[in-house]
């Protein structure tokens, strides 16, 4: 069982529903058609620089390698017993790189900080 994750690229003004939909139309095998957003390029270069995917060394908290990346998200699995230094990281870069943060878990979609006090 894996602890999953994704990051988001969505408009300025994106909802949390909006991230439920596209998670919604992802996991129907939906994929937006278009350039890879520059802010989901830059997070997949971020966390893989730090925990690399390709290949996934022994100590990774990936528990599906190589991570699924979009032109609007990438989706991140990840070992239930990974460090929560690697949660930190990805809640940080997400929030550097202005990506919203859906948890598979329970529904939960976090914006970047940016957006909570903008």
């Amino acid at each position: 069982m894996s602890f999953d994750l994704s990051v988001w690229a969505l408009a300025d003004g994106a909802t949390p529903e909006d991230v439920r939909a596209a998670v919604g139309r992802c996991r129907q095998g939906q994929h937006v058609e278009r350039h890879p957003d520059p802010r989901v390029v830059a997070f997949y270069r971020a966390i893989t620089t730090r925990y690399p995917d390709r290949p996934a060394g022994r100590d990774t908290p990936w528990a599906v390698a190589p991570l699924h990346a979009a032109s609007d998200h990438v989706e991140l699995n990840l070992h239930p017993t990974c460090a929560d230094e690697v949660l930190l990281d990805i809640e940080r870069l997400a929030g550097e790189h202005d990506l919203m943060l859906f948890d598979a878990q329970d529904g939960s979609v976090y914006p970047p900080p940016a957006r909570l006090t903008g």
